[in-house]
């Protein structure tokens, strides 16, 4: 299959959807994609830069359980 990305006037959705709901499930798929793509692709990008260049902080097992330990205890009260 192929992916294509489409944007496209919201007057002109119903139209657009009447006609690929005429194929098949097998021919066509319809995956609506996050209104946010834009910025998450960007915070994707931020965090593999930092990844690749050395200043990426990461956390083992334990580090992420105490801080998340210690979150839920300040909202249990």
């Amino acid at each position: 299959m192929e992916i294509y990305r489409l944007e496209f006037n919201s007057d002109i959705k119903d139209k657009i959807l009447e006609l690929l709901s005429s194929f098949s499930s097998e021919e066509l798929k319809i995956v609506r994609e996050d209104d946010d793509f834009d910025k998450n692709k960007k915070k994707l990008e931020n965090s593999f830069s930092k990844i690749k260049n050395g200043t990426a902080k990461f956390y083992t097992i334990e580090e992420v359980d105490a801080i998340l330990e210690e979150t839920i205890s300040k909202y249990e009260n």
